[in-house]
This record gives C-alpha cells, sequence and structure tokens, in this order.
C-alpha cells in the first residue's frame, strides 16, 4: 500500500515544482555539515515553521535511513505506533519503510505496535520528508515512522534505548540518524513563550530527557512533541551523543507580524 501526502496542499505545496522551490529556498546552502545522531525539527505549515527546519537539516550531513518520531495529534490508533506496510508518498516521489529496522524496532520496543490508522492523518512525520528528500539529491533513503500518544516517562525512556539497542544490533550506528519532530510553545504571548521554550531547549541541549519532561510538565510547555524529543535523546544518548547545539529559534509572529499568540520552533542537532 502507498500512504498518500494527505497535508499536501495544506502544510505545504502540492504540486511538486512549487514544493521542490518552496523547499530550495527554505534550504540553505551551508558548506561545512555537523554530524548529528539526532535532530529536533519543527513540523508546522512550511510558511510558519520551515525557516527553521530547512536550515536546520541544511547544517546536518544526512545519512541514508532515519527514525522519525512524532506526535499522535489525532488521537486515532495506537499510543505508541510504528507504520511498517507502507511506503510513503510526497509530491516529490516515494519513500520506502525500512522493515529490518521496523521489525528489530518492535522486538527492542515492546511498547510500540504495528499501527497504520494512528499515522494515516498525521502530520509531524510527513511534513519532515520534503526537506530530506531535496537535501537527499539522490533520493536514495529509508526511515521508519513512528507516533506516540500519551504514557509515562518509564516507558518514553525504554522506546528511546530500546530504539538505539535495535541500531547497535543491526549494526547502522554510521547510517541511522533519529529525528523528533516537535513544535514548542503554542498560542500564547510571544515573549511568555521565548521565556518558555528556553527553559525547554535548555534541558534539551543538557542531553537530560529527565529534566525536560520534568521542565515541561512543572512550567506547563505546550510543547507537542516533548515525547518524541524524550525518545530522541534518550537514544542519541545511548548511541554516544556528547552535546547538543540549538541552530535556529523563531515564532510564528516572524511570519505574520503578530506577536500577541505564536507558536514557537526550534531546530536543534544532537551529536
Amino acid at each position: 500500500m502507498v500512504r498518500a501526502a494527505v497535508m499536501a496542499g495544506q502544510f505545504y505545496p502540492l504540486a511538486a515544482n512549487s514544493l521542490e522551490r518552496e523547499v530550495s529556498e527554505l534550504c540553505v546552502g551551508v558548506k561545512t555539515k555537523k554530524e548529528a545522531i539526532g535532530l529536533l525539527l519543527p513540523h508546522a505549515g512550511y510558511m510558519y515553521s520551515g525557516r527553521v527546519a530547512g536550515l536546520t537539516a541544511s547544517t546536518v550531513n544526512l545519512k541514508d535511513i532515519f527514525v522519525i518520531i512524532g506526535p499522535n495529534h489525532t488521537g486515532i490508533g495506537e499510543p505508541f505506533s510504528l507504520d511498517i506496510e507502507e511506503v510513503w508518498q510526497t509530491p516529490l516521489g516515494k519513500i520506502e519503510i525500512n522493515s529490518a529496522l521496523a521489525e528489530e524496532l518492535l522486538k527492542k520496543c515492546p511498547s510500540l505496535k504495528k499501527d497504520t490508522q494512528a499515522h494515516r492523518y498525521e502530520h509531524s512525520v510527513e511534513v519532515e520528508l520534503p526537506f530530506l528528500q531535496y537535501l537527499k539529491s539522490d533520493k536514495n533513503f529509508s526511515f521508519v515512522p513512528i507516533v506516540i500518544g500519551g504514557g509515562k516517562l518509564e516507558i518514553y525512556k525504554e522506546i528511546g534505548k530500546g530504539i538505539s539497542e535495535a541500531i547497535k544490533e543491526l549494526k547502522l550506528i554510521d547510517q541511522v540518524q533519529i529525528i523528533a519532530s516537535s513544535d514548542m510553545t503554542h498560542y500564547e504571548e510571544a515573549k511568555v513563550a521565548q521565556e518558555k521554550d528556553a527553559l525547554a531547549i535548555s534541558a534539551l541541549l543538557k542531553l537530560d530527557p529527565d529534566l525536560l519532561y520534568k521542565t515541561v510538565k512543572e512550567k506547563d510547555i505546550s510543547m507537542c512533541g516533548y515525547i518524541p524529543a524524550i525518545i530522541m535523546l534518550e537514544a542519541a544518548r545511548n548511541l554516544g551523543a556528547k552535546k547538543a547545539e540549538l541552530i535556529k529559534y523563531e515564532n510564528s509572529g516572524d511570519t505574520t507580524g503578530d506577536y500577541s499568540s505564536v507558536v514557537g520552533y526550534a531546530g536543534a542537532i544532537i551529536s
């Protein structure tokens, strides 16, 4: 089966030439690429978060396999869902799911369940794909999509550890990158959003999933993908990550000019 690009024409252009042109404008030419085990990328409409996502992805020496973890906005399907049965399509072409890694993830992460429905109308993974397709000029890569609902911190960390163990088991450490898809604070005044987001980003840059969880909960930060970020951090640390770097932070007011109620967007790399 082929999963159609359900967000094409909404979050990004429907026509392939228009999409490639827009992504090319968002992906800045970076001469010296950085190595990364994990990335944090936003997932809003490209007019809002595309500059952050494009610059962050452009900064990295992209690998050939991606584990992309996003939050479940729809509430449909399993709370810890991995799609293994489909080829995903965007206007820029089709992308194969890496079935070998997907199957190993299911073995190492018992909380993850095979589930297509949770992915059917979810945007948080899909919107990252055109950036990867554009930047990987040969389009020769595969991925594993995961979307996460609610749960407990212990489960998030178990999944992160399981992801790292699956990558090690298949000897793919040099071939895989883990992408956490998340926007930051939602619908607060820009100054408040920036202050809250700075706290969450600080925890992320310390490579501390426990601190990120505590900060989001105690400071009431509406970071929709904090769970994917926790999972990515736990996996990256187990794969040897030692540092993190914030590449860019913006909010929707930088596009609309309205700073009274914004959504924040952060791009970071873990290496």
